[in-house]
């Protein structure tokens, strides 16, 4: 796996955006952060719930937006 960004015009800039943006959509950073310290089942357990329920309550605020509620 490689995310390669090219450089246009000499705007590194730009090109650092978007390889940030593509790092972070991929989850490399946070798979990362995850991996530095062991983490117990069980606290793998409530994060990853936790995550889920702020997931379905921003799916829902969207399409009660969507929806004009």
């Amino acid at each position: 796996m490689s995310i390669t960004v090219e450089v246009r015009k000499g705007n590194v800039e730009q090109a650092m955006r978007v390889l940030k943006r593509k790092v972070q959509k991929e989850g490399i950073v946070k798979e990362l952060r995850e991996r530095q310290s062991y983490e117990k089942p069980s606290e793998k357990k409530r994060r990853k719930r936790k995550e889920n329920i702020a997931n379905c309550k921003k799916e829902k605020k969207k399409l009660e937006r969507q929806r004009g509620y």
